[in-house]
């Protein structure tokens, strides 16, 4: 079962929220962070970068050295400020007509070691490092990872309960997306909190930020190491997430855009793809996959219905399964010759929020010769992966919106 404790988080005024929180680190360059930060914005903090002119590299001594004077100051001005006890809160986002309902709290690094924490992808250790040195450095969790967990029926009453109460937050972002949060103080409901996580919940599940997951983790080993009277309730044994039941949430589509044929002419492609798949052309107008193992494809103006064939993929391997899988193994390998999705230069990705119309204007522009919607992978599949030990090939699951930076923060103190 999973651990999880309350925290008193360092967090705005609330009269200063919209002012402090700011989009995740890794969801802007540099440039767009310089022109989306005002005075108090957490981006100071968390891309520091933008306090130099002309903006310094993100991984310079003296940008980490900013990020540290810059969240001081913070503190020291008022417009972040520690909680008198802790607590958990609520968040609430809501986009469109779907809201989705997490608990703040603190997971435990050792759940991440022993797999109680389980990943379905894979980390790169250059970016993990990264992150080990912004938590090391802040001594703190500055940004939440999401988390998935397994609907609980309390909890989910829990959680209702305090979202009919007055917020402490909400506030509409740049995309018309609303984040809303709430504060758990009584010390009954912190408790019964943590029980039901403690006996029930026997994995959190991890839908986005799996770098800085992993990095807390070996954060919390290293200051275990560093520690000889280490006990094990030290703070620094926890890290910060937001964690949401399963059925709240909903994966986007992550799609493909290639930018050459690898030397086939547009005619010589549609001829190879049929081998493996039912091709039909479906016009000019945007064309989206009707279910799985079904995908679309535009090409030359015109989309197509790419339904792949019976036998072409096996339906009792988690991973052979999922449509990334028989895409790039049919079609990105076999036919357009892209063996390594992370390195490979002549492919790149678009996450599905940015609508299909994003895919054909690549294409059109003349960037990208080809590109490829697909289906959503399930939140029923990213869990059958992640219980059965198996890694998702890059860039499958796309989760919007993305968690508010500055909501909530974490010192490992």
């Amino acid at each position: 079962m999973v651990r999880v404790k309350p925290f008193a988080a360092i967090r705005p005024p609330k009269n200063l929220v919209t002012e402090v929180a700011a989009p995740p680190y890794d969801v802007l360059n540099s440039e767009e962070a310089l022109a989306m930060a005002g005075e108090k914005s957490l981006l100071h903090i968390t891309k520091p970068e933008i306090d130099f002119k002309p903006i310094a590299g993100e991984h310079e001594e003296r940008t980490y050295a900013k990020a540290v004077e810059n969240f001081k100051a913070w503190k020291e001005k008022g417009w972040l400020v520690q909680d008198d006890k802790e607590k958990y809160y609520v968040y609430a986002q809501t986009m469109g007509s779907r809201t989705q309902y997490g608990l703040v709290l603190c997971a435990h690094t050792d759940d991440y070691a022993e797999g109680i924490i389980k990943k379905h992808e894979l980390t790169r250790k250059d970016k993990e490092d990264d992150r080990m040195v912004h938590v090391r450095i802040q001594n703190a969790n500055i940004e939440p990872v999401f988390f998935a967990y397994k609907d609980n029926d309390e909890l989910n009453d829990i959680v209702a309960k305090a979202a009919a109460g007055e917020p402490e937050y909400k506030f509409v972002d740049e995309n018309n997306f609303t984040h809303t949060f709430w504060v758990i103080d009584d010390d009954a409901t912190i408790a019964r909190i943590t029980d039901i996580f403690t006996k029930d919940i026997d994995a959190f599940y991890v839908a986005d930020g799996h770098h800085r997951t992993a990095a807390a983790a070996r954060v919390g080993a290293e200051k275990k190491a560093q520690n000889p009277h280490h006990t094990g309730k030290e703070e620094y044994n926890y890290f910060m997430a937001v964690c949401f039941p399963e059925s709240h949430l909903a994966i986007i589509d992550y799609n493909r855009v290639v930018k050459d044929l690898n030397g086939l002419s547009g005619e010589e492609f549609l001829k190879a793809l049929e081998n493996d798949f039912t091709v039909e052309a479906k016009g000019s107008e945007i064309y989206h996959p009707a279910g799985l193992h079904n995908f679309s494809m535009y090409i030359g103006g015109t989309w197509y219905s790419l339904t792949a064939k019976a036998g072409r993929y096996n339906d009792e391997d988690p991973i052979g399964v999922l449509d990334v899988t028989i895409l790039s193994n049919l079609v990105l390998d076999k036919i357009l010759g892209i063996k390594d999705l992370r390195t490979d230069k002549r492919i790149d990705f678009v996450g599905g929020i940015r609508g299909l119309g994003e895919l054909s204007r690549r294409v059109d522009s003349g960037e990208m010769k080809v590109a490829f919607a697909l289906y959503p992978v399930s939140m029923e599949q990213l869990i059958n992966i992640a219980d059965t030990g198996n890694i998702m090939p890059p860039k499958t699951t796309w989760f919007e919106p993305k968690l508010r930076s500055g909501l909530a923060i974490h010192s490992l103190d």
